[in-house]
């Protein structure tokens, strides 16, 4: 199947196809994710819990998505986060019994939709539940929200932890977006499942011709679980100048511990990012990652990878062809990775070739397979 091919829409023979997103109020990976897969439907009908207009791409908007009672609820748009104990009560009173493909892009709540007896389910699955499950105290930790109330989202997590177990066998095929992620899905739900790889655009991501390698490259939201400050620390370490992009609460604890060489850009353009890493002599990836997107564009744009040796990244980045892989979350093992990765001559043609794994073409045959098997599938074979 051609590139072109790939990207026209999936032939549902008449079904009615409903896709269900946790929420929109951004455009982060997951809602790239989202675009990519209405490509492929474009008639389908679009439900998420919380919808911000004008947060999101034309394109998404376009869908004109349903949102949940959350969105109604007072300031809702700003804080839906503090609304998680309704979130079962709100992915569940979404009335889908006129749907024939049920598809969620589910990173939270969206797997646990309630769909009808006769409608398959397909699950494009970012990851189970972070918060419930491993991931508590990087988001409701003591220091994050307070002592009280870090005990009192303990007490609902421990629900959402149970109630997304229970209802994992809504979903009748799993997809994950990569091994590590699948072995989660098999630790927290006990299901199977497939792989396929999110869409890079290493069409737009790509070498521009640069020759100029002066500095090192970070580029993440600044929160806490992605561990930039071992970027930071690693880089001051090294004696090498550091770029960050992104903005987030993190931002000014960083800056106080930078050292003199390290620059902050908070949000910048596609272009500008893609700019960015031409220039850079890697990309620094110091968090445990699902996936990983940034990593994937930085070697498409032919530029290595300095990154924790766990997670996604391990499927995405070969070590010591495309990257360095750093043993343990320390800013000396990141230092050291740094030097590595001076001293080793990569091959930028070798490096991009690896990105192209990864590619849109790639995506949208992957997951029209995945949906046309999923609505021809036999009774017998509908759960995975």
């Amino acid at each position: 199947m051609s590139a072109l091919e790939s990207t026209l829409p999936v032939n549902t023979h008449g079904a009615r196809v409903a896709v269900v997103h946790d929420w929109l109020t951004g455009m982060r990976g997951g809602e790239r994710v989202l675009e990519a897969i209405l490509d492929l439907l474009p008639n389908a009908q679009l439900f998420t819990l919380v919808h911000i207009p004008g947060t999101v791409s034309a394109k998404l908007e376009n869908f004109r998505p349903r949102q949940s009672f959350l969105g109604l609820l007072p300031g809702s748009r700003q804080h839906y986060r503090r609304y998680i104990g309704l979130f079962p009560m709100a992915i569940e009173q979404f009335d889908l019994d006129h749907y024939d493909l049920v598809l969620s892009t589910s990173h939270c709540a969206a797997k646990s939709v309630i769909s009808s007896g006769r409608a398959r389910h397909l699950c494009y699955c970012f990851t189970p539940m972070r918060y419930a499950w491993d991931q508590f105290g990087a988001y409701f930790g003591p220091q994050r929200v307070g002592a009280w109330r870090s005990h009192f989202y303990r007490l609902v997590f421990r629900q959402l932890a149970r109630w997304d177990a229970q209802t994992a066998r809504r979903v009748d095929r799993y997809i994950a977006i990569s091994q590590h992620v699948a072995a989660r899905i098999s630790r927290y739900y006990n299901r199977e499942a497939t792989v396929v790889y999110p869409p890079v655009d290493t069409t737009f991501y790509r070498p521009n011709g640069s020759t100029q390698r002066s500095y090192f490259l970070v580029v993440s939201a600044l929160v806490p679980y992605k561990r930039v400050d071992l970027a930071v620390e690693a880089c001051r370490l090294a004696g090498v100048p550091l770029r960050v992009v992104g903005n987030g609460p993190e931002m000014p604890r960083l800056q106080g511990m930078a050292g003199p060489d390290a620059e902050f850009l908070g949000t910048c353009s596609d272009e500008e990012i893609r700019d960015l890493y031409c220039k850079a002599q890697a990309l620094i990836l110091p968090g445990e990652e699902d996936f990983g997107i940034a990593p994937v564009e930085a070697q498409a744009c032919g530029i290595p990878v300095v990154g924790l040796a766990k997670g996604g990244v391990t499927e995405t980045v070969r070590d010591g062809e495309s990257g360095v892989l750093v043993g343990e979350p320390s800013p000396i093992a990141f230092a050291e990775g740094i030097r590595r990765t001076t001293n080793t001559r990569f091959d930028p043609a070798d490096i991009r070739e690896n990105a192209l794994r990864f590619s849109k073409a790639r995506f949208y045959a992957e997951m029209r397979d995945s949906i046309e098997e999923t609505l021809t599938a036999s009774t017998d074979e509908a759960s995975w």
